[in-house]
């Protein structure tokens, strides 16, 4: 039977402010998320039993396991229980991509979790294994794109990201984007060097990838943005459709996997939020205009009273964002050469990196002149 580690949880209810450790199942056991769903259910039914005592005796004919979402990382598993007295009993089991701790501080996300949790984000964190985590599950649906532009459900999504910047985690406080970028960099340039293709052609591609001169960026783009003197908050890092799920009957809206979660700019998440209405066709032309970003930031700014928000604090968030939208393209870029040489999924790793690079290089001028603007009117 599985061990239990214990995970410090800031529980509602316990009193403000004050913490209790809850112990968490924990199995040693990893599942290969390249196989079949009826290969691999033999495999979870077995991860369930050793997580779980109470089901330990119940037949693998009483599990149905079926995909919820497969992403470009991760995959996700929706396992029903029926147990002998005929409750159902709902579970969602995440399997994480190979080589995922390279982009992934695992760490940092098991100690913000059941943060999060408490503050009613996400699922709640049930079971830890070898590769993965087992969480309740959530009765909604996963966003698409489209429905992340659309205006009702923008507003809530600024409400409930304005909730989340909020939550206080535990550990160091100062924002990680520089360290994680320069992480990525040298980890890309790393995995690049190491990639031996047949196909010639892509390559030549890998071998033209410019590394010194988005080192330059990064450093330019840092110290541009220190000028602006964005507010630093617990970051989701990660705000696209995929982790963004409405239940339609009751209007509720969830965040959820909260892999890269760290301190971070609220600029730099609301702006990576806004590249994600492009998908992964990478349609640019569906970020937001200003109009739609303004409304945004109101219902971000002040829930309550979205049209009280003063215009300077508007302009100053509008800023932020879209110099801090520079930055969301080089790190995705330089995130999808490390898993071009570690995943196994299949997905055009190498035309992203150059989609989102390629993107980079189109805004950069009007981006930089927004805040070069800016910072000499504060002058």
């Amino acid at each position: 039977m599985g061990e239990e580690v214990k995970v410090s949880d800031a529980l509602t209810g316990v009193g403000q402010g004050s913490e209790a450790v809850v112990a968490i199942p924990c199995s040693s056991i990893q599942i290969d998320i390249s196989l079949p769903l009826d290969r691999m259910k033999p495999r979870i039914v077995n991860l369930c039993k050793d997580l779980f005592a109470k089901w330990s005796s119940v037949d693998e004919s009483c599990f149905t396991i079926e995909t919820v979402s497969g992403g470009i990382t991760n995959l996700l598993l929706k396992v029903s229980i029926r147990e002998n007295s005929g409750n159902i009993n709902l579970l969602t089991v995440r399997l994480y991509g190979p080589d995922t701790d390279l982009v992934i501080d695992r760490k940092r996300e098991l100690q913000a979790l059941p943060h999060l949790s408490a503050a009613g984000f996400g699922a709640k964190l049930l079971g830890i294994f070898g590769n993965g985590m087992v969480q309740s599950f959530l009765d909604a649906r996963t966003l698409s794109p489209s429905d992340m532009s659309n205006t009702e459900i923008a507003s809530e999504i600024a409400r409930q990201l304005h909730k989340f910047h909020k939550v206080a985690v535990p550990g160091s406080t100062e924002p990680q984007l520089w360290n994680d970028l320069f992480r990525f960099l040298e980890k890309a340039s790393v995995a690049a060097a190491a990639l031996k293709l047949d196909d010639s052609g892509k390559q030549a591609r890998y071998e033209s990838i410019p590394f010194q001169e988005i080192r330059a960026e990064i450093s330019k783009l840092k110290d541009l943005t220190a000028l602006l003197n964005a507010p630093v908050v617990f970051a989701h890092n990660d705000l696209l459709s995929g982790n963004l799920m409405i239940n339609d009957k009751e209007g509720r809206l969830y965040f959820i996997d909260f892999e890269y979660g760290s301190y971070s700019y609220r600029g730099y998440d609301i702006a990576n939020h806004f590249n994600e209405y492009a998908g992964f066709d990478c349609d640019f032309s569906l970020y937001p205009d200003k109009e739609a970003q303004y409304d945004f930031f109101r219902s971000y700014l002040q829930p309550q009273k979205p049209h009280k928000v003063p215009d300077h604090d508007l302009e100053a968030l509008f800023v932020e964002t879209n110099t801090f939208r520079l930055a969301s393209h080089i790190y995705w870029a330089l995130w999808a050469i490390i898993q071009a040489k570690v995943s196994s999924i299949d997905f055009d790793y190498l035309s992203y990196f150059f989609l989102r690079y390629n993107e980079y290089k189109k805004q950069r001028e009007a981006c930089f002149s927004i805040a070069q603007d800016y910072l000499s009117r504060l002058k």
